[in-house]
């Protein structure tokens, strides 16, 4: 009876540990830069890049797949003013699998470059898949143009109270902590209108992608 005993407490076993490592494997990482809400893994769940000739589709996927980017302003600083002014900022185009192609911002007064864009509100915005697992995945190195990465030009403004629930909905959903960020700092919702979009994602040159095309796909 000892063997069939063993064997049965083995199966038990196993059958208890096998759902928790699954969890295990597949859940978002909570503690990997703060994403524990449901979006995917950046790690284990990214959706497959789309083909590289369709430019309008790869712009969307992009910036649905990133959680940041790197905003440029001029800048109105007296040091450097005039001068480009990068500064990297946590966005989001809404709900995972659910992307509108506008990039969303949780912005404060207090920020420099918020205090360029009242001065100048043109801007440019660039993303990229470096900050995923596709390019380490492929050995693209972030500089690469097969590390796909896009540039967004146009304005930035604050949203309107008809559009603030949707800006709202899809920056807490991805960035849960901005819920606890200081309401002494005046955070206010903004969006980058597009005007202009290049698209590296292989050698040749930037593809030139307009509105119209970038927000008529999926």
């Amino acid at each position: 009876m000892a063997g069939p005993v063993r064997g049965s407490v083995r199966a038990l076993f196993a059958a208890l540990l096998a759902p928790l490592l699954v969890a295990l494997l597949v859940a978002p990482a909570s503690g990997r830069g703060g994403r524990g809400h449901g979006d995917w893994d950046a790690d284990l769940l990214l959706p497959p890049l789309p083909p590289r000739e369709d430019a309008a589709r790869v712009a969307r996927f992009v910036t649905h797949i990133c959680d940041w980017g790197a905003l440029a302003t001029v800048s109105t600083q007296e040091a450097v003013r005039g001068w480009p002014f990068a500064d990297v900022l946590s966005l989001s185009d809404g709900p995972p699998g659910a992307g509108s192609g506008v990039p969303y911002f949780y912005l404060s007064p207090m920020q420099q470059l918020v205090g360029n864009l009242q001065e100048n509100p043109y801007a440019t915005l660039t993303m990229s898949l470096a900050q995923t697992n596709f390019c380490r995945k492929h050995g693209f190195d972030p500089q690469s143009p097969l590390c796909a990465h896009i540039i967004l030009a146009g304005t930035v403004t604050k949203v309107n109270e008809t559009e603030r629930d949707t800006a709202q909905q899809s920056l807490f959903i991805r960035h849960p902590e901005m819920k606890d960020w200081p309401a002494s700092h005046q955070w206010f919702f903004a969006k980058l209108n597009i005007t202009n979009i290049w698209v590296l994602d292989y050698f040749g040159g930037p593809k030139i992608v307009t509105p119209e095309a970038y927000y008529n796909v999926t």
